[in-house]
């Protein structure tokens, strides 16, 4: 899990997987500590193992995040710090991809920084972020919020902003997500990369349109579109 680069922003669904949350004492990964972290590991599509632990992050959580969360100084006193529960969800995560929803804004920033700041390396797994394929998935929805994608899914929203309801709710979210783009191949609005396995849209260029892989610029990959 820690390597010297950051890893890639996949744009993929996969098989084998870790979905991970976090909670946190407010927005900023400048400042702001976790509380909470949480995993469920994916194989073949189903769950089959859970991580979670509660993390004290000595300092006082304010009532703007309880609020949110329902997490305590209470409930954190008797906490390990983040240094040994982060290295305990490494061991649990492997080299598996992280998935997540608005991982890339929110939660890898703190991981990256306390990575760095306890081993001098970041976390080189390579991620999905659930919010960037509803975006690909759903385009011109309204909202997408993980509560509002479970509701539109039917899934349990029970447990919220917790971190371990969280995982299991982007869990179904991310699966019911690949379904729609399956179906979007299939009506000719998207195509996966034959390189990377990213969804292709259609793109113009100077000699017309071509379909042009969503992974850029990891992957390059396009397919011409004949005239």
């Amino acid at each position: 899990m820690l390597a010297d680069q950051p890893g890639r922003n996949r744009k993929t669904f996969v098989e084998d997987y870790v979905v991970f949350d976090l909670e946190t004492t407010g927005l900023s990964s400048n400042y702001d500590q976790v509380v909470e972290i949480s995993g469920v590991k994916v194989r073949n599509h189903e769950v089959v193992e859970e991580f979670s632990s509660l993390v004290n992050p000595g300092r006082h959580i304010p009532e703007v995040a309880t609020d949110v969360n329902g997490i305590t100084d209470d409930m954190v006193r008797e906490a390990p710090e983040f240094r040994q529960v982060l290295q305990d969800f490494s061991a649990f995560a492997g080299e598996l991809v992280l998935v997540g929803h608005n991982i890339h804004r929110f939660d890898l920033p703190f991981l990256y920084r306390d990575a760095q700041n306890y081993w001098g390396r970041t976390i080189g797994n390579d991620y999905v972020d659930t919010l960037q394929m509803a975006k690909i998935c759903l385009p011109g929805r309204k909202g997408y919020g993980l509560g509002s994608l479970a509701q539109n899914y039917g899934i349990s929203t029970v447990g919220a902003h917790r971190a371990l309801a969280d995982c299991h709710m982007t869990q179904k979210v991310y699966e019911k997500l690949r379904g729609e783009l399956e179906n979007r191949v299939r009506e000719g609005c998207m195509r996966i990369c034959p390189q990377c396995g990213s969804p292709m849209v259609v793109r113009q260029g100077p000699m017309g349109g071509f379909w042009g892989c969503l992974g850029f610029p990891f992957c390059r990959c396009t397919v011409n579109i004949p005239r």
